[in-house]
């Protein structure tokens, strides 16, 4: 189910519009940006897909109690050990008669740390590979509290974002598993240029 109904659509864009404004502020100057020094002269922003508050959902959690340990590949051929949270279960309905609507799940996860950290929401669709990183995009989402089943949380497609690994080899990234391999477009968040 959509979002839109209880949010602002034009101070929702504006907002988004600032924040992709400040990261490539980040990406262009700053001394930890991804981007090769050599290569940040030529830095004219990242490319993103329009706002589209069609992509901001509410999704269901699904608790864990004993969250399974998922091993995840990563870019430079290794593995990292996450726990799988929380299920989050969503709707899109889109107007477009092209872009397929229907009830979707992402797994959400978290490192095998005791560090308060956001969800980490790693996905691959349709647009992976042709409009976006080919290895996949990523999602962080913020809960107040831990979540547990019934609780609704906002999944924002917008905010989807390439992992560092995209703009350079010397970044080792985690790979989506493939529960998290979407089967529908979703033409929202970063895209390659």
């Amino acid at each position: 189910m959509s979002d839109t109904d209880s949010i602002d659509v034009d101070h929702y864009r504006d907002e988004l519009e600032s924040k992709r404004a400040e990261k490539d502020e980040f990406f262009a100057d700053h001394p930890q940006s991804p981007i090769p020094p050599e290569e940040r002269d030529e830095f004219d922003g990242l490319d993103y897909f329009n706002p589209d508050p069609a992509y901001r959902v509410s999704a269901t959690a699904t608790a864990h109690d004993d969250p399974e340990v998922v091993s995840m590949e990563t870019t430079a051929g290794r593995e990292m050990r996450y726990l799988r949270v929380v299920t989050l279960e969503f709707e899109l309905d889109r107007e477009d008669e092209d872009l397929e609507d229907g009830t979707f799940e992402l797994a959400a996860y978290q490192q095998e740390s005791p560090n308060e950290e956001p969800l980490f929401v790693p996905f691959r669709d349709k647009t992976t590979g042709q409009q976006t990183y080919d290895g996949g995009r990523y999602m962080e989402l913020e809960s107040e509290r831990d979540l547990t089943t019934g609780d609704e949380i906002i999944v924002d497609f917008n905010l989807a974002y390439s992992p560092f690994c995209a703009y350079s080899e010397t970044f080792d990234c985690p790979l989506p598993p493939e529960e998290n391999w979407l089967e529908i477009t979703i033409p929202a968040g970063e895209r390659d240029e």
